[in-house]
């Protein structure tokens, strides 16, 4: 199949599957999503998934480049940003003192302030994890 050839074949099904950004139920209730993809059957592939996370990662580090400071973070206190980022950028800036605390530099703080949100009562042991990493810099 020639480049051209998959290009009209990408235009066909895309006529006939649909192109749709949200997950919904197709015609025969199956869970389905972007062209066709019928998630309640077919699912996703674990190079799907790690395609998926690259883009989100990839997302999250360029709205965390709207922190000044965070490029000047090490490695590690980058991964718990970017981890937290998973929630949105949005919610994630709304922890207002945390990320004072972090722009600071003072780490005992943030992680604090990290703790003492609504967030670290709903994903537990997740939330303790990345207060120590913020405090120690390390895993």
């Amino acid at each position: 199949m020639t480049s051209a050839d998959r290009d009209a074949l990408r235009e066909q099904l895309r006529q006939h599957e649909g192109w749709r950004t949200l997950p919904y139920t197709d015609t025969v209730g199956k869970l389905t999503i972007g062209c066709g993809r019928n998630l309640t059957d077919r699912g996703l592939s674990d190079r799907e998934i790690r395609f998926l996370l690259d883009n989100d990662i990839n997302d999250c580090i360029n709205a965390l480049a709207t922190f000044p400071w965070f490029p000047d973070l090490d490695a590690m206190r980058q991964r718990v940003f970017v981890d937290l980022c998973f929630m949105g950028i949005k919610r994630l800036r709304g922890f207002t003192k945390m990320l004072a605390a972090s722009e600071r530099g003072d780490w005992p703080t943030a992680a604090l302030e990290l703790l003492d949100s609504k967030y670290a009562q709903q994903v537990g042991q997740r939330a303790q994890t990345l207060a120590a990493m913020l405090e120690t810099g390390t895993a």
